[in-house]
């Protein structure tokens, strides 16, 4: 059976307040007041779309052997390299074998549910399970509807041939057709978008419709029989209109988290479709649709274990870690909108050593330690010469991966006189459960969340830009550990 085995997502802590953005450009733009409702995930000023699209696959991933992934597809409107492979960057964080083919998809908004259908096709056909993730941080300009109505999050979907599955793939139809209601030229910082009423009338009602009918008929599935639909267009109304008008009832519409997320591009359907299998019943019919430049139209059936695909938080769990963030000066400064003064203490250079890079990726990228097959003792980074004050054993250390492993931190400072995007600095020295210890900066916290003895775990995030030669430059983070309070949220609502 061809389906979704597992599926993950990934939502930023930070939620800035639309309130906040619709307050800062009432003197220029006041028409903005009407999307000032509700909040948007915002990603950290560490934070892309590789490595939000790296914690979503890690939450798909959550007690699977990785080895089992044979290609791993990235798509995206927002990666980070044009020229640097960035599905082979996650597929390094996420410490899966050389031998797993990779790939970028992007170019247009249903790029995420493109690269669904073409991994699901894959699996058909005997390629083996893909692990197929979406990932958006676009940048929007300011006092613009996308910098409102946008979110930043990620979604992952493991898809193959198994006996039982989260959810059985039908079938799916493309159509591709070159309406342009918004396009982004090579160079160019923005987005440039066509009039609302031109995108929803000539866009959205005539193309989606028609592509949705023809895909249930391919699979013999009636429109009154769909059990969700999942189109996450950030217009009002539209979702609703496009399903009425493929015959689909009005109270399978699901909610496109418009409120609580907001719109995150490429990654929107999948992370719908994501969150549907939380509470799908076996039985249930899902359509899933993206839309741009054409549409494509999945059909899926829920199955038993549908429940079962959702192994680490799911989109509930990430939306329920959450933060409201207020400063709007905050935003710009994160996105690349405000060039705030740095001060001398950020005047150096930040070049990579890619040859060092290379040989350490294991390290650097996957935080793949090393333990002593002869004394069991763990260390970070991994050395010939085991750090065992009674027995420095060598030539004994095997990779052992730390990554996953819940850590506790043992010191910590707040450095406001060193340069960050987001001062003050923390960083300190942690010890994981199993063994080992190392010096990491910490993320996500407040000064309540850096105590000694405080649980934490580890999150891939950007370590430095280099802005003389757009290099970005990755490592692993210690943020505090989120599934505690994530239970409670969940168990709250």
């Amino acid at each position: 059976m061809i389906g979704i085995i597992a599926c993950g997502a990934y939502v930023p802590r930070l939620r800035l307040q639309r309130q906040a953005v619709a307050d800062a450009h009432a003197w220029f733009a006041p028409g903005l007041r009407g999307l000032a409702r509700g909040e948007r995930a915002m990603a950290g000023w560490d934070e892309d779309a590789v490595t939000l699209a790296v914690e979503a696959a890690r939450d798909c991933l959550t007690g699977l052997d990785r080895a089992r992934v044979g290609r791993l597809v990235l798509a995206s409107t927002s990666h980070p390299y044009l020229d640097r492979q960035n599905a082979g960057i996650a597929k390094e964080a996420l410490n899966l074998p050389d031998a797993v083919a990779t790939l970028d998809v992007g170019g247009s908004q249903r790029a995420g549910t493109s690269a669904l259908i073409d991994a699901l096709q894959a699996a058909r056909g005997g390629a083996g399970e893909v692990l197929c993730v979406a990932a958006e941080k676009r940048r929007a300009q300011p006092a613009s509807e996308l910098e409102l109505v946008g979110g930043d999050a990620a979604a992952a979907l493991l898809v193959g041939e198994a006996d039982e599955v989260g959810a059985e793939f039908l079938g799916a139809h493309s159509v591709s057709i070159d309406f342009v209601d918004h396009f982004r030229a090579e160079g160019s910082e923005f987005d440039y978008g066509w009039e609302a009423r031109w995108v929803r009338d000539e866009g959205y009602a005539k193309i989606a419709p028609a592509a949705i009918k023809a895909a249930l008929a391919k699979v013999g599935v009636a429109p009154a029989d769909v059990d969700a639909f999942l189109m996450g267009a950030p217009m009002r109304g539209v979702n609703e209109a496009v399903a009425k008008a493929a015959g689909i009832p009005a109270g399978v519409v699901r909610e496109p988290l418009a409120q609580v997320l907001g719109e995150a591009g490429t990654a929107q359907p999948l992370i719908l479709l994501a969150q549907a299998l939380e509470t799908a019943k076996a039985g249930e019919i899902l359509v899933v649709v993206g839309f741009g430049q054409g549409c494509d139209v999945l059909v899926l059936r829920a199955r038993a274990s549908a429940a079962g695909a959702m192994r680490g938080l799911g989109v509930s769990g990430w939306l329920a870690r959450r933060k409201p963030e207020p400063n709007y000066i905050k935003y710009l400064c994160f996105n690349g909108h405000l060039d705030i003064e740095r001060g001398m203490r950020a005047e150096f250079d930040q070049k990579a050593a890619l040859t060092a890079l290379y040989r350490s990726r294991k390290a650097v990228m996957a935080l793949v330690g090393g333990r002593c097959t002869k004394t069991g003792t763990v260390q970070f980074p991994k050395s010939p010469i085991s750090v065992n004050q009674n027995d420095r054993a060598i030539g004994t250390q095997e990779d052992y991966p730390l990554a996953d492993r819940l850590a506790r931190i043992l010191t910590h400072t707040a450095d406001s006189l060193t340069f960050s995007p987001d001062p003050p600095c923390y960083y300190g020295a942690i010890e994981f459960e199993e063994g080992g210890r190392m010096t990491v900066e910490f993320g996500d916290v407040d000064a309540d969340d850096v105590v000694v003895g405080a649980p934490v775990r580890m999150m891939f995030r950007i370590k430095a830009v280099d802005d003389n030669r757009g290099f970005t430059k990755y490592f692993w983070k210690a943020v505090p550990d989120y599934l505690p309070a994530a239970a409670a949220a969940m168990a709250a609502q």
